[in-house]
């Protein structure tokens, strides 16, 4: 479900996108929830009982509270930084590898180790094959931006189809071996599919853009 564009830092333009999965049980998981409006509640009711929020990293903060509010049963999961970015949003609990989750049996998740600023936590829904990934792998689509900021995205490494990951992340990483751990994780994991919160999604193929994508890091 797409949500209202956004700037980055006030000024860099971004478009968002919040990921509904329906787990086994007839309850909803809502990935980086956008801000609701009455027409996305209704579509979210039409599938089911929201039950689970989740904040897939410190920066993805916007949807948290106001989905709450609607759905006050629903269990808020984070990131692990993300209470200390945000101490005012009530969280249920902070997402670790090690972490039992009440929706493993629908869907994996693996945090990413090894950067310096950003923690974010990446997803696999098994029974479609696919991963979920929000700010570690950017496609943003050249319509709608200006010249300058299509300029910019290129140059980041973030613009089309041959988007990945964007300069700045590269550029902020302490430990590449533990990097490289979480991706080989991600990889060994079964899917084809590839949602991100930012661009152009994958249907088909997706296993090998994501290995393209983090070539840079070596390893496997």
């Amino acid at each position: 479900m797409d949500g209202d564009d956004v700037r980055m830092f006030g000024v860099l333009p971004f478009t968002t996108r919040m990921t509904v999965v329906r787990l086994a049980s007839g309850g909803l998981w809502l990935h980086s929830p956008v801000q609701p409006t009455l027409e996305r509640q209704r579509a979210i009711d039409q599938l089911g009982t929201v039950e689970h929020l989740v904040a897939p990293n410190k920066i993805h903060s916007l949807g948290i509270e106001p989905w709450k509010a609607l759905y006050p049963s629903a269990k808020v999961w984070a990131s692990p930084a993300f209470s200390k970015r945000h101490p005012d949003i009530a969280v249920d609990a902070l997402l670790t590898n090690n972490l039992e989750t009440p929706w493993n049996r629908d869907i994996d998740h693996c945090v990413i180790e090894g950067h310096a600023v950003l923690d974010e936590v990446e997803f696999l829904h098994r029974r479609s094959g696919t991963l979920i990934v929000t700010d570690m792998i950017q496609k943003h689509e050249a319509a709608g931006n200006s010249w300058m900021w299509r300029g910019v995205k290129h140059v980041a490494g973030v613009l089309g189809k041959d988007g990945g990951v964007s300069l700045d992340i590269k550029l902020s990483i302490r430990d590449k071996a533990a990097l490289r751990r979480s991706i080989d994780t991600i990889l060994g994991w079964d899917f084809d599919n590839l949602i991100i919160s930012h661009g152009r999604c994958l249907t088909g193929g997706a296993k090998d853009d994501v290995r393209r994508a983090f070539h840079w890091i070596g390893g496997s």
